[in-house]
């Protein structure tokens, strides 16, 4: 008896403490809603004078950004919660085109897409929105979130007022506008500013763009503050007549002050990219940015009375095939990780940065609108060690080509995006295989026509590897006619910079062999989308081989005891490649690094049995390991 009193005393306890954090939770949830309900909605977020207002009430903006296409729906909640308890009152997000309209006229907007849901979610925890809709977003996202039908049209004009490319924005925007202009805050929604464009002084092609895309916004009843976003050296190019400007940069320095002082005297000041970290490109370090580097330029922003939104707050990441490039000179595809060394981790853990920032805002956020105290810290989701998943079954490319459609015939190569494939589409990522017919060995040239990596084969056997820097490769004599092969893979998009119109993937011209251009290609799309795995993987697949063909698809399982739970998968003795689990692609692997780890969210797991699919191109270990900790790498810092 007595045994049984001191349990029910201490389920008691137990429940009472639950109800008491239910209690606490719930008040700060009522109290923040009642706080953005209170504000008036007849005056939104203005910049007349050197502080801005909302409602008519001072209002200084403590923002983060988090994109709800790069964290998994289940998680945006749980995100935006650690976004509030650390003191911010804003999140701002990026729109892809590219996503939202992959093809010319269909547009998704449901599900991991579902905007309108995000928006209110964000408000339901009580932030306010900066939407950044693009059209261009840059964001390291393959093609700065421009869709790569627009390359269809060989004198395409991109972020100009190209009558192809602004007849091509206006359709977009007339389905993406009427879905955020509700959400704005003089209609009782969390929107309480809109960025027009992004960062076009870098660009600056066309003078009339700007004012275009501002119209664009305008007549659509985009009715709440616009501004745009430029870094030190695009300012004075990029802004807009009606726009409030702001500026993009990591270390502040006086010729910024004084930049944003001589340009738009007695307004807010504000820093809407402050970044956190950076980004990694393969075959790099992974680039940090000090803890307490970045905690000082954060306190001495915020001391000269200026609005930040840091840039990432969450990175999140690049699932699939969407991570974009840089090529000053030379071409750097991005690693699939967008971590960004950001307060957030990867997989949403808090880390140095996070808590001292909590600390920071924590002393500015009684002077918002927002005056109630910081919200608890939300509690972290642990990261589970699965047992190794071994690869039993194994199809090679050449037998998995049967699972395309039918190969395009051209007398000359095609490049990706004008394929006859994808309702007319043309095919935006992964691989295509060029197939023909040749009669000798010799040299054989790119012609600077690989975008961006082809591996190379006769009779499918591998013979070497085309790319930028290696433009010749030898090809062995033989007899009679034998089938030259290059695999081509689109790496990433350039998404910043000058060169966005020259980004068509593929082989983008002739390929010579002893200066001769090869003729009469079968051209297959590998654009490996789910549809493409489906088929794929309800086949009677072989057991592996002692000596597998490459490239080729190795299969296993992962048996999940219990709920999912977020795990990294690690390819050690892999080469390169990409991971399909249950389906979803979490994106490329490469051996050459940084990135060595897969980042696998835990509501892409089902309890009980899981399918693990692996594109490998060239070697494979036969197993995989699904591991509690990222490894991005060998760190460096940024200078």
């Amino acid at each position: 008896m007595i045994i049984l009193s001191i349990r029910n005393a201490q389920r008691r306890r137990i429940a009472a403490i639950g109800l008491i954090l239910v209690g606490v939770i719930t008040y700060y949830y009522i109290s923040s809603r009642t706080v953005m309900m209170k504000i008036s909605r007849k005056v939104g977020l203005e910049a007349e004078s050197s502080e801005f207002t909302l409602g008519g009430e001072k209002f200084r903006i403590l923002g983060g950004s988090v994109h709800y296409f790069r964290v998994p729906r289940a998680y945006w909640r749980d995100r935006m919660k650690k976004m509030k308890a650390c003191g911010l009152n804003t999140l701002t997000t990026y729109v892809p085109w590219n996503l939202h309209e992959p093809e010319r006229g269909r547009f998704d907007f449901k599900d991991q897409l579902d905007l309108e849901a995000f928006i209110n979610l964000a408000a339901d925890v009580g932030l306010w929105v900066i939407l950044r809709p693009g059209p261009y977003i840059c964001s390291e996202w393959d093609l700065g979130g421009l869709p790569s039908w627009l390359l269809r049209d060989k004198d395409m004009r991109l972020r100009t007022t190209y009558e192809g490319f602004t007849e091509a924005v206006d359709a977009y925007f007339d389905r993406l506008i009427p879905i955020v202009a509700p959400l704005q805050f003089k209609k009782g929604g969390p929107i309480i500013a809109f960025q027009v464009e992004n960062e076009y002084g870098s660009y600056a092609m066309d003078e009339e763009y700007m004012p275009y895309m501002k119209k664009s916004l305008l007549s659509r009843e985009i009715d709440e503050l616009l501004m745009t976003s430029d870094n030190k050296e695009g300012f004075n190019q990029g802004g807009v007549e009606g726009a409030l400007a702001t500026i993009n940069l990591q270390k502040l320095k006086p010729e910024h002050l004084n930049l944003l002082e001589a340009t738009q005297p007695q307004k807010p000041k504000m820093v809407m990219e402050y970044w956190t970290g950076w980004f990694d490109s393969w075959g790099d370090l992974h680039h940090v940015f000090p803890t307490e580097d970045m905690a000082a330029t954060v306190t001495e922003i915020l001391k000269k009375h200026m609005s930040i939104n840091l840039y990432m707050f969450h990175g999140g990441t690049n699932f699939g095939f969407m991570s974009g490039a840089l090529e000053f000179g030379t071409y750097k595809p991005d690693v699939v990780s967008y971590d960004y060394d950001a307060p957030l981790s990867e997989a949403g853990d808090y880390t140095e940065k996070y808590h001292l920032l909590r600390n920071i805002f924590s002393q500015y956020h009684n002077n918002n609108t927002n005056t109630e105290k910081l919200p608890l810290v939300p509690a972290l989701s642990r990261k589970a060690v699965y047992e190794t998943s071994i690869m039993y079954h194994y199809i090679s490319m050449w037998e998995a080509l049967q699972f395309t459609e039918e190969p395009f015939k051209s007398e000359r190569p095609v490049n990706m995006e004008n394929l006859p494939v994808n309702n007319g589409n043309g095919q935006s990522y992964g691989y295509t295989l060029y197939e023909t017919t040749i009669t000798s060995g010799g040299t054989l040239h790119s012609n600077n026509s690989v975008r961006d990596r082809a591996l190379v084969f006769v009779d499918q056997h591998f013979i070497g590897i085309l790319k930028s820097k290696t433009l010749e490769l030898a090809v062995p004599e033989g007899k009679g006619d034998r089938k030259l092969s290059l695999l081509v893979e689109n790496c990433g998009r350039v998404n910043y910079g000058k060169h966005l119109d020259d980004q068509r993937k593929g082989l983008v011209g002739d390929i010579l062999l002893n200066n001769i251009p090869l003729k009469k290609f079968f051209i297959y799309s590998l654009d490996m989308k789910p549809s493409f795995i489906d088929r794929l993987s309800g086949k009677n697949w072989k057991l592996v081989p002692e000596k597998p063909t490459f490239p080729g698809f190795f299969q296993g399982r992962l048996f999940v005891d219990g709920y999912p739970r977020d795990t990294f998968v690690k390819l050690p003795g892999w080469t390169k490649g990409v991971v399909f689990i249950n389906g979803q692609n979490l994106g490329r692997y490469w051996s050459i690094g940084p990135q060595q780890t897969l980042y696998l969210p835990g509501p892409w797991l089902n309890s009980g049995m899981n399918q693990i699919i692996v594109f490998e191109e060239q070697e494979a270990e036969r197993k995989i390991q699904l591991v509690d900790t990222p490894d991005l790498g060998m760190a460096v810092d940024i200078e």
